[in-house]
C-alpha cells in the first residue's frame, strides 16, 4: 500500500485499520480520522451490510480512541442542510441532513463519501466542530457557507478562528461533467474572479472539468476563513482508487469511506 502522508496529512495503520489524520488537528488535540480502504471495512448504510457498517465504525473509533456508541451520522441526501446535535442520533432519527455541528464533548460526528468532499471544521476559540458532506450538488448549493453560518449562530464562531480540513475527494483532474452541469456552475459562480480557472474545457466535445474544491475555497475565504487555516489533503479519490473509495471507479457496488471528528 502506498503512503499518502504529505505536509497536511499522516497515514496510519492501527490494528489493521488504515486511515488518515490531519497534522493540524492532531496538534490541537482534536480526535478525528478519514478511513482508507481496509479489508472488511465499508461505511455504506443505505443498501449496505449494517453489521459490516457497525463493525467498521467500531474498528475506526477504537483505532483513534473514540467510543463508537457516541457516533452520530446524518442521512446524507446532497442537501445544504446543517443540524446542531447535542446527543447521539441514528441516521433515521436525524433525517436528511448533510452537515453536523456540536460543542459537546465526546460526541463523534460522522459523514461518508466516495468522491464527494468531506470538511472537518474546528473553532479554536469556542471549542466547536463541524463535519460537512459536500458533493457537487452540495457545493452548488454552497453548503459550506451554511455550515459556517450555523456555527456563527449557534456558537458565536468567528470565521477567522476556524480551522478547515479537506478530506480526499474527486478533484478537477477527474471530475468530468457535461454541458448542463458546467452551465449550472458557471451561472451560479460567475461572480468569482477566477471562475475560468475552476471550470475547464475537457478533451471531448461538451465535456468539462470542475474544480469544486477550488470554488469552495473561494467561498471559505470570502466568508472570512483565513487562507492559511485551510488544510487540504490534496488527494484525489479517483487517482488513488486503490486506497480510497470512488463512486466513479467502483460503480453501483461502491463502498463508502467515513470522516469522524470529536471534541
Amino acid at each position: 500500500m502506498r503512503d499518502l502522508t504529505n505536509s497536511n496529512v499522516i497515514q496510519f495503520n492501527k490494528n489493521g485499520m488504515n486511515y488518515l489524520q490531519f497534522r493540524i488537528l492532531n496538534d490541537l488535540g482534536i480526535k478525528h480520522a478519514y478511513s482508507l480502504k481496509t479489508e472488511g471495512i465499508n461505511f455504506r448504510h443505505s443498501g449496505g451490510d449494517l453489521v459490516t457498517e457497525r463493525n467498521s465504525y467500531k474498528r475506526l473509533c477504537d483505532a483513534v480512541g473514540l467510543d463508537v456508541s457516541n457516533v452520530t451520522k446524518p442521512k446524507q441526501k446532497h442537501t445544504n442542510k446543517i443540524k446542531r446535535v447535542d446527543k447521539v442520533y441514528l441516521p433515521e432519527e436525524i433525517g436528511e441532513i448533510d452537515g453536523l455541528i456540536t460543542n459537546k464533548q465526546n460526541l463523534v460526528l460522522a459523514t461518508t463519501n466516495a468522491d464527494c468532499i468531506l470538511y472537518l471544521l474546528y473553532d479554536r476559540k469556542n471549542n466547536a466542530i463541524a463535519n460537512v458532506h459536500s458533493g457537487w450538488k452540495g457545493s452548488y448549493q454552497r453548503i459550506i457557507e451554511n455550515a459556517i453560518d450555523e456555527m456563527i449562530n449557534e456558537f458565536g464562531t468567528n470565521p477567522k478562528d476556524l480551522i478547515v480540513c479537506i478530506c480526499p475527494s474527486i478533484r478537477k483532474c477527474c471530475f468530468e461533467v457535461g454541458l448542463d452541469v458546467r452551465d449550472m456552475f458557471y451561472e451560479k459562480f460567475s461572480f468569482l474572479e477566477d471562475i475560468n480557472k475552476f471550470i475547464l474545457n475537457g478533451f471531448e466535445e461538451n465535456k468539462f472539468y470542475i474544480d469544486t474544491v477550488g470554488i469552495n475555497n473561494c467561498l471559505l475565504v470570502q466568508k472570512g476563513v483565513r487562507k492559511e487555516n485551510i488544510y487540504d489533503s490534496g488527494i484525489c479519490s479517483m487517482c488513488h482508487d486503490d486506497m480510497i473509495h470512488s463512486y466513479r471507479s467502483e460503480g453501483k457496488e461502491f463502498k463508502l469511506a467515513t470522516a469522524i471528528i470529536s471534541l
